[in-house]
């Protein structure tokens, strides 16, 4: 095999044994490497030699060119040996290994010696690119296609906002009821004894009330529906994921975004504010139970009590609370569902994580507008 005049070299592959011959030299070892990508992946033993009698002349390119073919098949598990070379063959390869090794290990070095805070910031910086950008990317692709669905034509199936309200909103009326008005007893509860012994017991109306309407009744609701519907979307999607129905979509010119994300966001849209006022009103009815059991208070007393303490902008506010929520909970499950990856574990990883993310984001969601509200 011929690179140049004046430039020879001859490598051939006799069973296990790779012989190389004539000049090896930075201008010859491009055959070199590219005969070895060819022949050497057919190569099934478990060692390699590497026979330099017959170099005559090399310099640092033929050394790199056999130390880069001496690690390729080391990483996949086949070990090599150098047989043969003249002294000053040898010593060529000696000094220049030595070398290559030198600015390995220097690097490294390099490497272990970054700091705290450089770490930390890659880290961040790599967190930030991997997750927060993806993230606030799908969050805008939904929100697009939620309004554009509202003048577009629809395209995902008939009835399918229906089903997903029943699925997201009536299944989840009974355990949401039923906490609600737990939440709402126990608060009262907890709170009775102390309003007793100052004497305030018809405060335990304004506590009551206020406490359910703007804020515990859309927070337990959201929580509830987080652990139920938060879950669903992720799995199912992650499922869709999974077995690449959504890349059937894709191929098929639908967006899954559109067909599968979006009439969850309208069916949890339409529901949401009813199992937020119904959680209100049972929660509110857990509390009037406690007031009338403990602290003397009779029904009709709590309701007109309740007439001048309840104002329409804790109704509204409670209302536009678990529209937010709703928002936050689908993005959410629609998140970790589109990032699952195609192993056994990744439907039962992202569902965990679904849950958890969007019942911090509510409670998150929650403190900031509290904030801006009151």
């Amino acid at each position: 095999m011929s690179d140049s005049p004046g430039q020879q070299s001859r490598y051939f592959l006799r069973g296990e044994v790779l012989e190389i011959d004539g000049d090896f030299t930075f201008r010859t070892i491009h055959g070199f490497i590219q005969y070895c990508r060819k022949t050497l992946p057919q190569f099934s033993g478990e060692h390699l030699t590497i026979d330099i009698e017959g170099i005559r002349s090399m310099d640092s390119g033929g050394v790199t060119a056999i130390n880069f073919i001496r690690k390729d098949l080391e990483k996949r598990g086949i070990g090599t040996t150098l047989s043969g070379g003249s002294s000053r063959t040898r010593k060529k390869l000696d000094v220049f290994s030595e070398a290559e090794a030198g600015i390995e290990e220097e690097s490294e070095e390099l490497v272990r010696k970054a700091g705290y805070f450089e770490k930390l910031g890659k880290r961040s910086a790599e967190i930030f690119n991997k997750y927060v950008t993806s993230f606030f990317k799908l969050m805008s692709e939904i929100t697009y296609w939620t309004f554009a669905g509202l003048f577009t034509k629809r395209a995902y199936r008939k009835g399918e906002v229906s089903n997903q309200a029943v699925l997201m909103g009536v299944n989840a009326a009974l355990i949401v009821g039923m906490m609600s008005f737990i939440i709402g007893l126990v608060l009262a509860l907890q709170s009775a004894a102390q309003l007793r012994s100052f004497g305030a017991n018809i405060y335990i109306v304004d506590l009551t009330v206020i406490a359910m309407m703007s804020e515990m009744g859309p927070l337990i609701t959201a929580i509830m529906v987080a652990g139920r519907s938060g879950s669903s979307i992720a799995a199912e999607i992650a499922t869709m994921k999974v077995t690449s129905e959504t890349d059937a979509l894709k191929t098929m010119g639908v967006i899954p975004v559109r067909f599968i994300v979006v009439p969850k966001m309208y069916g949890g849209l339409l529901t949401m504010p009813f199992l937020t006022i119904l959680a209100d009103v049972l929660g509110i009815m857990g509390g009037m139970l406690i007031a009338g059991a403990y602290l003397d208070i009779a029904p009709v007393v709590f309701l007109n009590r309740m007439g001048d303490v309840l104002y329409l902008r804790d109704i509204i506010f409670g209302v536009v609370k678990s529209l937010v929520f709703i928002y936050l909970i689908v993005i959410s499950g629609s998140y970790f569902g589109f990032s699952a990856s195609k192993v056994d574990s990744g439907v039962g990883r992202v569902t965990t994580s679904a849950v958890v993310f969007s019942i911090a984001l509510v409670i998150f969601a929650d403190s900031i507008m509290g904030l801006f509200f009151y």
